[in-house]
Protein backbone atom coordinates (compact mmCIF):
# COMPACT_ATOMS: atom_id res chain seq x y z
CA UNK A 1 0.00 0.00 0.00
CA UNK A 2 1.13 3.38 -0.95
CA UNK A 3 0.10 5.78 2.08
CA UNK A 4 0.55 8.73 -0.30
CA UNK A 5 -1.99 11.46 0.15
CA UNK A 6 -4.08 12.84 -2.41
CA UNK A 7 -6.32 16.03 -2.31
CA UNK A 8 -9.04 16.19 -4.61
CA UNK A 9 -10.64 19.62 -5.56
CA UNK A 10 -13.44 19.14 -7.64
CA UNK A 11 -17.51 20.76 -6.95
CA UNK A 12 -19.07 17.27 -8.34
CA UNK A 13 -19.32 15.09 -5.56
CA UNK A 14 -19.50 11.87 -8.39
CA UNK A 15 -16.16 12.66 -9.39
CA UNK A 16 -14.59 13.30 -5.75
CA UNK A 17 -15.95 9.69 -5.08
CA UNK A 18 -15.15 8.17 -8.28
CA UNK A 19 -11.67 8.95 -7.41
CA UNK A 20 -11.28 8.17 -4.26
CA UNK A 21 -12.83 4.49 -4.84
CA UNK A 22 -9.98 3.82 -7.96
CA UNK A 23 -7.19 5.88 -5.84
CA UNK A 24 -7.63 3.79 -2.44
CA UNK A 25 -7.61 0.37 -4.26
CA UNK A 26 -4.11 1.63 -4.96
CA UNK A 27 -3.38 2.21 -1.39
CA UNK A 28 -4.00 5.98 -1.76
CA UNK A 29 -5.38 8.36 1.16
CA UNK A 30 -7.88 10.02 -0.31
CA UNK A 31 -9.61 13.29 0.68
CA UNK A 32 -12.15 15.45 -1.40
CA UNK A 33 -13.51 19.13 -0.94
CA UNK A 34 -15.75 20.96 -3.20
CA UNK A 35 -15.03 24.74 -2.73
CA UNK A 36 -12.21 26.19 -4.49
CA UNK A 37 -12.50 28.91 -1.57
CA UNK A 38 -11.24 26.66 1.20
CA UNK A 39 -9.04 24.76 -0.94
CA UNK A 40 -5.88 26.08 0.10
CA UNK A 41 -6.53 25.92 3.94
CA UNK A 42 -7.42 22.20 3.10
CA UNK A 43 -3.82 21.73 1.10
CA UNK A 44 -1.98 23.53 4.23
CA UNK A 45 -3.55 21.16 6.85
CA UNK A 46 -3.25 18.06 4.53
CA UNK A 47 -0.25 18.32 2.90
CA UNK A 48 -0.80 15.83 0.21
CA UNK A 49 1.39 14.03 -2.24
CA UNK A 50 -0.63 14.68 -5.07
CA UNK A 51 -3.32 17.55 -5.80
CA UNK A 52 -6.29 16.73 -8.80
CA UNK A 53 -7.43 20.24 -9.25
CA UNK A 54 -10.98 21.10 -10.72
CA UNK A 55 -10.55 24.59 -13.14
CA UNK A 56 -13.71 25.35 -12.91
CA UNK A 57 -15.17 25.96 -8.88
CA UNK A 58 -17.60 28.26 -6.60
CA UNK A 59 -15.63 30.42 -4.69
CA UNK A 60 -12.09 30.31 -6.53
CA UNK A 61 -10.88 28.98 -9.59
CA UNK A 62 -8.48 26.52 -9.87
CA UNK A 63 -5.76 28.44 -12.33
CA UNK A 64 -5.87 30.93 -8.90
CA UNK A 65 -5.46 27.66 -6.76
CA UNK A 66 -2.62 26.57 -8.68
CA UNK A 67 -0.62 29.38 -8.55
CA UNK A 68 -1.28 29.76 -4.78
CA UNK A 69 0.11 26.07 -4.39
CA UNK A 70 3.42 26.80 -6.60
CA UNK A 71 4.03 29.94 -4.05
CA UNK A 72 4.12 26.91 -1.42
CA UNK A 73 5.33 23.74 -2.83
CA UNK A 74 6.31 21.70 -5.68
CA UNK A 75 3.89 19.23 -4.74
CA UNK A 76 2.33 17.28 -8.17
CA UNK A 77 -0.99 18.50 -9.67
CA UNK A 78 -3.40 17.09 -12.21
CA UNK A 79 -5.61 19.69 -13.63
CA UNK A 80 -9.20 18.89 -14.89
CA UNK A 81 -11.01 20.48 -17.40
CA UNK A 82 -14.96 20.01 -18.24
CA UNK A 83 -13.85 21.56 -21.80
CA UNK A 84 -11.01 20.34 -24.31
CA UNK A 85 -9.79 24.03 -24.94
CA UNK A 86 -6.44 24.46 -25.49
CA UNK A 87 -5.84 28.10 -23.43
CA UNK A 88 -7.32 26.15 -20.44
CA UNK A 89 -4.74 23.46 -20.93
CA UNK A 90 -1.64 25.71 -21.52
CA UNK A 91 -2.58 28.22 -18.82
CA UNK A 92 -2.67 25.55 -16.19
CA UNK A 93 0.87 23.79 -17.59
CA UNK A 94 2.26 27.37 -17.51
CA UNK A 95 1.14 28.30 -13.91
CA UNK A 96 2.97 25.05 -12.92
CA UNK A 97 0.32 22.15 -13.31
CA UNK A 98 2.06 18.62 -13.99
CA UNK A 99 -0.41 17.05 -16.07
CA UNK A 100 -3.88 17.25 -17.32
CA UNK A 101 -7.30 15.30 -18.00
CA UNK A 102 -10.05 16.25 -19.71
CA UNK A 103 -13.99 15.45 -18.40
CA UNK A 104 -15.06 12.98 -19.07
CA UNK A 105 -12.22 10.98 -18.16
CA UNK A 106 -11.52 7.17 -17.07
CA UNK A 107 -10.65 6.66 -13.55
CA UNK A 108 -7.93 4.40 -14.81
CA UNK A 109 -5.74 6.90 -16.91
CA UNK A 110 -6.37 8.78 -13.56
CA UNK A 111 -4.76 6.53 -10.94
CA UNK A 112 -1.78 5.62 -14.23
CA UNK A 113 -1.10 9.53 -14.23
CA UNK A 114 -1.04 9.53 -10.85
CA UNK A 115 0.80 6.85 -9.88
CA UNK A 116 3.30 8.35 -12.65
CA UNK A 117 3.83 11.67 -11.12
CA UNK A 118 4.03 10.39 -7.60
CA UNK A 119 6.60 8.54 -8.56
CA UNK A 120 8.79 10.58 -10.66
CA UNK A 121 8.02 13.45 -6.95
CA UNK A 122 9.42 10.40 -4.97
CA UNK A 123 12.59 9.83 -7.47
CA UNK A 124 13.97 13.40 -7.10
CA UNK A 125 15.70 12.82 -4.03
CA UNK A 126 18.08 10.78 -6.15
CA UNK A 127 19.11 13.44 -7.84
CA UNK A 128 22.79 15.67 -7.80
CA UNK A 129 21.73 18.49 -5.15
CA UNK A 130 23.88 20.94 -7.15
CA UNK A 131 24.19 20.81 -10.80
CA UNK A 132 26.49 23.22 -12.43
CA UNK A 133 26.84 24.73 -15.90
CA UNK A 134 29.97 27.03 -16.16
CA UNK A 135 29.22 30.00 -13.23
CA UNK A 136 25.65 28.68 -13.00
CA UNK A 137 24.61 26.92 -10.09
CA UNK A 138 21.15 24.91 -10.41
CA UNK A 139 20.70 23.49 -6.25
CA UNK A 140 18.12 21.08 -6.65
CA UNK A 141 17.61 20.67 -2.92
CA UNK A 142 16.48 24.60 -2.43
CA UNK A 143 15.64 24.82 -5.59
CA UNK A 144 17.77 27.74 -6.27
CA UNK A 145 19.47 29.35 -9.30
CA UNK A 146 22.84 31.48 -8.24
CA UNK A 147 24.90 32.63 -10.78
CA UNK A 148 28.00 34.05 -8.92
CA UNK A 149 26.47 36.23 -5.76
CA UNK A 150 23.18 36.50 -7.56
CA UNK A 151 19.82 34.24 -7.40
CA UNK A 152 18.04 33.83 -10.31
CA UNK A 153 14.11 33.56 -9.59
CA UNK A 154 12.20 30.74 -11.85
CA UNK A 155 9.24 29.74 -11.77
CA UNK A 156 8.64 25.93 -11.12
CA UNK A 157 8.55 24.44 -15.29
CA UNK A 158 10.84 27.02 -15.81
CA UNK A 159 13.57 25.41 -13.26
CA UNK A 160 12.64 21.67 -13.97
CA UNK A 161 13.98 22.54 -17.91
CA UNK A 162 17.16 24.01 -16.57
CA UNK A 163 17.89 21.96 -14.25
CA UNK A 164 17.10 19.40 -16.77
CA UNK A 165 19.46 21.25 -19.82
CA UNK A 166 22.10 21.43 -17.23
CA UNK A 167 22.71 18.18 -16.47
CA UNK A 168 23.31 17.79 -19.93
CA UNK A 169 25.23 20.22 -21.15
CA UNK A 170 25.47 20.54 -25.43
CA UNK A 171 22.96 17.71 -25.49
CA UNK A 172 19.94 18.74 -27.63
CA UNK A 173 16.51 18.14 -26.45
CA UNK A 174 13.16 17.60 -28.79
CA UNK A 175 10.92 19.58 -27.51
CA UNK A 176 8.24 16.74 -27.31
CA UNK A 177 11.32 14.92 -25.20
CA UNK A 178 11.47 17.89 -23.02
CA UNK A 179 7.29 17.89 -22.56
CA UNK A 180 7.99 14.23 -21.30
CA UNK A 181 10.44 14.68 -19.10
CA UNK A 182 9.42 17.86 -17.96
CA UNK A 183 5.84 17.22 -17.04
CA UNK A 184 5.77 14.21 -16.83
CA UNK A 185 3.90 12.92 -19.67
CA UNK A 186 3.69 13.01 -23.12
CA UNK A 187 1.34 16.93 -24.70
CA UNK A 188 0.93 15.90 -27.91
CA UNK A 189 0.36 19.00 -29.82
CA UNK A 190 1.21 20.94 -26.78
CA UNK A 191 4.87 21.83 -27.63
CA UNK A 192 4.22 25.74 -28.04
CA UNK A 193 4.15 25.53 -23.97
CA UNK A 194 7.94 24.25 -24.22
CA UNK A 195 8.95 27.38 -26.73
CA UNK A 196 6.53 29.55 -24.27
CA UNK A 197 8.75 28.33 -20.79
CA UNK A 198 11.93 28.80 -22.72
CA UNK A 199 11.56 32.21 -24.20
CA UNK A 200 10.45 33.42 -20.13
CA UNK A 201 13.81 31.69 -19.18
CA UNK A 202 15.73 33.01 -21.27
CA UNK A 203 14.37 36.81 -20.42
CA UNK A 204 14.79 35.69 -16.42
CA UNK A 205 18.59 34.34 -17.14
CA UNK A 206 19.46 37.68 -18.75
CA UNK A 207 17.34 39.68 -16.41
CA UNK A 208 19.57 37.91 -13.52
CA UNK A 209 22.68 38.79 -15.79
CA UNK A 210 23.68 35.59 -17.11
CA UNK A 211 25.70 35.61 -20.11
CA UNK A 212 27.08 32.13 -20.13
CA UNK A 213 25.78 29.36 -20.63
CA UNK A 214 22.72 30.20 -23.19
CA UNK A 215 19.63 28.51 -23.80
CA UNK A 216 20.12 28.04 -27.71
CA UNK A 217 17.59 26.99 -30.41
CA UNK A 218 18.75 23.96 -32.62
CA UNK A 219 16.13 24.97 -35.77
CA UNK A 220 13.93 22.35 -36.43
CA UNK A 221 14.86 19.89 -33.68
CA UNK A 222 14.70 21.39 -30.04
CA UNK A 223 16.83 23.15 -27.50
CA UNK A 224 20.38 22.79 -25.60
CA UNK A 225 22.38 24.71 -23.03
CA UNK A 226 24.96 25.60 -24.74
CA UNK A 227 28.73 26.41 -22.51
CA UNK A 228 30.36 29.34 -24.34
CA UNK A 229 33.45 29.54 -22.08
CA UNK A 230 35.99 26.42 -22.64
Amino acid sequence: MSGQKVLIVDDEEHIIELARLYLSREGYQVEGIADGALALAKFGQMKPDLVVLDIMLPGMDGLTICREIRKLSQVPIIMLTARDEVTDKVVGLELGADDYLTKPFHPQELVARAKALVRRAQAEPDQPRLVRAGKLEIDLERHEVRYGEARVQLRPKEFDLLALLGRHPGRVFQRSELLDVVWGYDFPGYTRTVDVHVQQLREKLANGGVVDPTVQTVWGVGYKLELDAP
